[in-house]
């Protein structure tokens, strides 16, 4: 009976993100109800040129919570018992530019892959690095040890990696490392928000 409950819930979880996707993804990648903001992801440009991850689709959620936002990602289509790493970026598409890591995630028996980050997901969302100084050397030889300086950055787009090169090559993806996980050994991209312009990413639609 666990598992039958487990198996449907599941099912219903796919049911829900293939129907917004499908009423919404082909037409219009994003949509607002007054109080919250959604919107979907697709394939990364590698794993479209690659030919995998051909079911994988998600939708995403930002809904205000006082001086935060709440972010829920849904993903399905994905390979099962695998894990990935979601961050903000300044761009969907390598080399990506300012990039922030954001959260875990891991996909289910069924492919199905959820996360929840609180925090600031609006047209305001930027970074900002005033004066090159020092940086924690945490992992040597691939962090930098000195930041550049740069004016605020805005990022507004979305995007996750596989964990590992191993886990990307088990799904038929490319094997490359990446530094997209908190070790900075992390496997290519999977999914991201390249369904809109690269200077308006869907994060750019949420007020303030």
């Amino acid at each position: 009976m666990r598992f039958r409950i487990r198996t449907v819930g599941a099912f219903l979880a796919v049911a829900a993100v293939s129907t917004l996707v499908a009423s919404g993804a082909v037409r219009n990648p994003a949509s607002a109800d007054g109080h919250s903001f959604s919107f979907t992801m697709v394939r990364s440009q590698g794993a479209e040129a690659a030919g995998c991850l051909s079911n994988a689709r998600a939708v995403v959620r930002v809904h205000p919570q006082g001086p935060n936002e709440i972010l829920t990602i849904r993903a399905v289509g994905l390979p099962p018992r695998t894990n990935f790493d979601l961050f903000v970026l300044q761009l969907p598409d390598a080399p990506f530019g300012v990039s922030w890591y954001q959260s875990d995630m891991r996909s289910n028996q069924h492919g199905l892959a959820r996360a929840t980050v609180v925090g600031r997901f609006t047209i305001e969302t930027f970074a900002v690095a005033p004066g090159s100084q020092p940086a924690p050397n945490t992992h040597p030889g691939l962090d930098a040890t000195v930041n550049p300086a740069f004016a605020p950055v805005h990022t507004y787009h979305l995007g996750f990696w596989f964990n590992s090169p191993q886990e990307a090559v088990a799904a038929g993806c490319p094997g490359a490392t990446t530094p997209f996980n908190g070790e900075h050994t992390a496997g290519v991209q999977a999914m991201s928000t390249r369904n809109f312009p690269a200077l308006a990413g869907p994060l750019s639609q949420v007020g303030s």
